[in-house]
């Protein structure tokens, strides 16, 4: 039986990213494209329950019968593995991503989660995106593309252990050239953020949620230090999301700590 490869995207259905990727892995397995219908960037895990999910079969420039769906994409995921594909697929790849997902981008980001929407459901995840760094006027997605295919050949042959999935960023350099690839840890990028305030024509007030240039603490060995440099950085990302390196002192050492047991003595 040939291996069975879910492919979705925050960018929505008729992105660019998702197309490349799918064309990369034609010959891997029996691929399944289930994407949003519009672009969902920064839904980050959100699941659609107030209101009904729709479904439509969209023909595509490869000449393809994809799906396009009316929720997020870790809604696509959900839809793929329990009601549209044949089997549980054992591959979930995400992208490729127009923009970064590094740092704490994770936590926004609709791409990372539908990976991890697949690792909840016991797949091989991997989420993909594409970082200009030296902002072309083209996205070009011939690298990202390409290395999508042989980490997704790897992850196949050897798969993580349960629960763990790629979260994979791959540079576009100011001079083009990607200098190779690092596993590394999750960064530290922030998005100071900004509220815009406005008069629509109405009278009415409303406001615009914009974002200022992130700012990156550039530890090495981190996925924002490796990006700079020109490398494509794979960060292993785990869904326990305890943090143990505090767990004993809180318990141990803490006037929480202390709290929690009395607590249960009164």
């Amino acid at each position: 039986m040939s291996a069975l490869l879910l492919l979705t995207n925050d960018d929505g259905i008729h992105a660019g990213g998702i197309l490349a990727l799918k064309q990369a892995l034609v010959g891997i397995g029996e691929i399944v494209v289930v994407a949003p219908d519009r672009p969902r960037s920064a839904s980050g895990h959100s699941i659609t329950l107030h209101k009904p999910l729709r479904v439509n079969k969209v023909r595509m420039p490869d000449g393809g019968e994809w799906y396009s769906t009316s929720g997020t994409p870790s809604d696509c995921v959900m839809l793929a593995g329990n009601e549209l594909l044949p089997r549980k697929p054992d591959l979930v790849l995400s992208g490729i991503n127009d923009g970064p997902n590094l740092g704490w981008d994770l936590t926004y980001s609709g791409t990372v989660a539908a990976a991890m929407e697949g690792a909840i459901m016991g797949c091989q995840a991997m989420a993909i995106s594409l970082v200009n760094t030296g902002h072309h006027p083209e996205w070009d997605y011939t690298v990202a593309a390409r290395f999508a295919a042989e980490a997704a050949r790897l992850l196949l042959a050897e798969p993580l252990p349960p629960h763990v999935l790629l979260n994979v960023n791959v540079p576009i350099p100011p001079d083009g050239r990607v200098r190779g690839a690092r596993l590394t840890v999750q960064g530290v990028r922030r998005y100071p953020g900004q509220v815009e305030k406005r008069v629509d024509p109405f009278g009415k007030t409303y406001y615009w949620l914009g974002g200022d240039l992130p700012e990156d603490t550039l530890q090495e060995g981190s996925d924002v230090h490796a990006v700079a440099e020109g490398f494509v950085s794979v960060t292993p990302v785990q869904l326990d999301l305890t943090c143990y390196a505090v767990l004993d002192e809180l318990r141990n050492c803490s006037a929480l700590g202390r709290m929690l047991r009395e607590f249960g003595s009164q």
